[in-house]
């Protein structure tokens, strides 16, 4: 039987059934199921900020959290494709070298040779790209696994991007060009930070309100119009705080807005399109979505431009954060930094589940930890340790969810 559209037995409806008390029982429904959402990264986030805070006040200051916004766009940029490679189920262990190629395209066509920044720019976002639909085509099509793929252009594009390069090295870049100002303007008017809160409240507010529109004429259940104006509320305090805190130092940042563009429409594609839908449609099953007709070669190698494309993004703003493209570009930690992100942010690594918001809250987990440290002089081998314990409990986290969600039928 299938619970009548205003019926109470349909647990979906439960909060708007019996007030605050519906809620919390739907939030209990949700954590026995294994539903545990974005919950565990926040109270892990206000963990580490509470115990950085009371070993040292100035990590709270105005000047680190702005700081930690700016650092952490680079990598979440590079996290958000990811995520949209984890919804299918699958890695992508190439994003660190693909955004030091993009970075080395862009320095050396601009720079070296002259080409105008954006025409550049775009080059190098067309670069990431094309490296994107490599690896799609080579797994969609040809069969390669997607961990195989990656793992070759990893090599592969780390060796062309030295090629670029050339014997030099290194190509600074300018400090007034468009890549260094996407990561170092900061608008100092206090309007800016504020009017920025205010647009994004009102925008959030005018696309719920549309939104429960629409499903009342479509004659299917709505959000209450309390629930819209609690979640409003909620969005103000956070936006202006966040608004304030800025203010406190230097103003409004540019990196943190753009990243913030790109997570918004990120989300709405995937919760709002055909498109996004049929991402996590793949990444749930991909024998029920070729029953249902989706083209799942496709799908992938869509998802795996859409990772590269995110990738060059990224490799743009870490270019912008040291005015230069070199050997190093992409190396280091940076690969498992992106990935674990986008795990310790909430995306599940056995496809089907998570959300474009995994790349912020990840990102801020570990730059939060780096941060942290550093300001307690610790060494990077700490580092390294902490945050990959903090990896391994996301992903232990995730294992248990879906077992509990196996165990309830929800999956």
């Amino acid at each position: 039987m299938v619970p009548a559209a205003g019926s109470a037995a349909d647990p979906r409806l439960l909060q708007r059934q019996s007030g605050v008390g519906g809620y919390w029982n739907e939030f209990m429904r949700r954590v026995k199921g294994g539903e545990l959402g974005s919950l565990p990264v926040i109270v892990a986030l206000a963990i580490i900020w509470i115990v950085f805070w009371s070993l040292n006040s100035t990590f709270l200051s105005a000047q680190n959290l702005s700081n930690l916004s700016q650092q952490i766009v680079g990598t979440g940029m590079i996290a958000l494709g990811v995520v949209f490679v984890l919804l299918l189920g699958e890695i992508d262990l190439s994003v660190g070298s693909v955004s030091g190629l993009a970075a080395a395209v862009f320095a050396v066509t601009s720079v070296n040779h002259g080409v105008n920044q954006w025409l550049a720019l775009i080059l190098a976002l067309a670069t990431g790209t094309a490296t994107g639909f490599v690896h799609g085509f080579f797994f969609a099509r040809i069969g390669v696994p997607a961990f195989v793929v990656t793992l070759a252009g990893n090599l592969a594009w780390n060796g062309l991007m030295l090629k670029v390069l050339g014997a030099t090295g290194t190509v600074n870049l300018p400090n007034n060009g468009i890549v260094s100002k996407l990561y170092t303007t900061i608008y100092g008017q206090q309007a800016a930070g504020y009017g920025a809160a205010a647009i994004a409240v009102v925008l959030y507010a005018l696309v719920a309100l549309y939104g429960r529109l629409r499903r009342q004429r479509a004659g299917v259940p709505a959000q209450p119009i309390g629930e819209i104006a609690a979640r409003v509320i909620l969005l103000a305090i956070v936006a202006f705080v966040v608004a304030y805190v800025f203010n406190q130092y230097k103003g409004l940042p540019l990196a943190p807005l753009i990243f913030l563009i790109f997570i918004v429409v990120g989300d709405f594609i995937l919760r709002r399109t055909v498109y996004g839908r049929r991402i996590f449609a793949v990444g749930g099953s991909i024998e029920a979505a070729r029953r249902a007709g989706i083209s799942v070669p496709f799908i992938r190698i869509t998802v795996f431009m859409i990772c590269g494309l995110m990738s060059a993004v990224g490799g743009m703003f870490l270019a912008g954060q040291i005015e230069s493209a070199s050997q190093t570009s992409g190396s280091g930690n940076l690969l498992m930094n992106a990935i674990a992100a986008a795990v310790i942010g909430g995306t599940s690594l056995f496809g089907g589940r998570g959300k474009t918001w995994s790349a912020l809250l990840g990102a801020l987990v570990i730059g939060s930890i780096q941060s942290g440290m550093n300001i307690q002089g610790l060494a990077n081998s700490i580092q390294f340790m902490v945050t990959g314990a903090v990896l391994l409990a996301a992903v232990v986290i995730d294992s248990v969810a879906r077992r509990t969600q196996k165990a309830s039928g929800r999956v």
